[in-house]
């Protein structure tokens, strides 16, 4: 019986690879083979994407309006307000801006503005829809504004972007995700205060930063910080103050949220704008101003520049090259194009003055590239202050 069973088994075998051997002679004159071992290019290059660029639009401090604590509002519900900048803002694949203020009814007002140093803003609901008209996908909510109106405002104020379907990042936990192609891509943002995510505490936010550069391929880190007005142009690797109270190293960090995994850091705060530097082949924007706050700022010298930045980074988040669109806040407020390209100059001034070596190379046309690159490095004005305002409505 073993000895039937072993010649079966023998004969079973000489037939299997008598016809595997007929199989391996059809599929190699077909070409059928070649193309087993051998992947096709149009699959090569389906797994292997070509290079993308991924591009970014930023814009400084959001407030459309306010009715507190009485009313301050644009015409038409506001909306006229981002007609100059919106056809930027749409064409880009994200497009970020610092809401400086909840968009609530909320009565609880969580500031003492019997101190003419302290500001308390509350934008309407019916205001919240020129957010999406204009084409912005995601707003910081983390900033020294976003709760003037306490859990309440803050609450609503997230649910009402929901409704819109632009995302948001706040001191309390949220990171806005947006795939673009196949790249996965998040926003955390960061202010000064206690923690969580205060700019204050910078280990505990190179932590988060470090853990979630393991989760995106491209991870933009916003921040609000730095002192205010028109002496806080300039940049220093230096601590910050504003009437006592700390606004952080902001040199530092951006440095080290970097160093950590970042690979591009927006700044606002100031209420101007600032430089801009290249660090690690990862771009830092210190400052974008204030861009549309109607009737809730002073507008003079400075404190009235809007810049438009739009970013273009590579697949894993290097800097290629950016371009400032200038546009100003002529009271009451609201993005005007300024032909003049003041913020473009300005931003351009204060990068080569503040970071020499490490800002970008500034171009005729308004845009910028990394350090080293081809085009041609400017000799800056002196930014001009005139002894104007020094201390926008601030922060309190």
């Amino acid at each position: 019986m073993k000895t039937s069973k072993r010649l079966w088994s023998i004969l079973v075998a000489v037939v299997v690879a008598a016809v595997l051997g007929i199989a391996g002679i059809v599929l190699a004159s077909t070409g059928v083979m070649e193309r087993i071992i051998r992947p096709s290019q149009e699959k090569v290059a389906t797994y292997f994407p070509p290079a993308r660029k991924i591009t970014i639009a930023a814009v400084g401090d959001i407030m459309m309006g306010t009715d507190y604590p009485s009313p301050k509002l644009p015409p038409q519900d506001g909306a006229l307000l981002f007609e100059d900048p919106a056809p930027i803002l749409r064409a880009v694949d994200i497009a970020f801006g610092n809401l400086e203020g909840p968009i609530t009814t909320s009565k609880g007002c969580t500031k003492r503005t019997s101190n003419p140093r302290t500001f308390a803003f509350r934008c309407p609901p019916k205001l919240a829809k020129n957010l999406a008209t204009a084409g912005f996908d995601v707003m910081g909510l983390a900033n020294n504004h976003a709760r003037d109106f306490g859990y309440a405002g803050m609450v609503e104020t997230k649910r009402i972007l929901d409704s819109l379907g632009i995302q948001y990042s706040s001191k309390n936990g949220e990171v806005a995700e947006f795939i673009v192609d196949i790249f996965k891509i998040g926003l955390i943002a960061f202010s000064t205060g206690s923690p969580p995510r205060s700019i204050l505490n910078i280990d505990l936010c190179r932590r988060e930063v470090a853990e979630l550069a393991q989760k995106f391929d491209i991870l933009i880190v916003s921040f609000h910080g730095g002192s205010e007005g028109t002496k806080a142009l300039h940049t220093r690797d230096a601590f910050e103050n504003l009437y006592g109270e700390p606004r952080g190293n902001v040199i530092r960090f951006a440095h080290e949220m970097i160093d950590a995994g970042a690979d591009l850091v927006i700044g606002h705060g100031p209420h101007v704008p600032r430089g801009m530097e290249v660090y690690n082949d990862r771009l830092i924007v210190y400052s974008l101003g204030n861009f549309c706050t109607y009737r809730c700022m002073q507008l003079v010298a400075e404190l009235g520049y809007a810049p438009l930045l739009v970013v273009e980074v590579d697949s894993v988040g290097r800097f290629l090259r950016g371009e400032i669109y200038s546009f100003k806040q002529i009271p009451p407020g609201g993005p005007s194009a300024d032909t003049s390209d003041a913020a473009f100059r300005l931003m351009r001034d204060l990068s080569i003055v503040d970071f020499s070596e490490s800002a970008p190379r500034f171009s005729e046309s308004l845009s910028f590239y990394p350090p080293g690159d081809s085009a041609s490095t400017l000799v800056p004005e002196e930014p001009n202050t005139n002894g104007k305002s020094d201390s926008p409505p601030s922060s309190h």
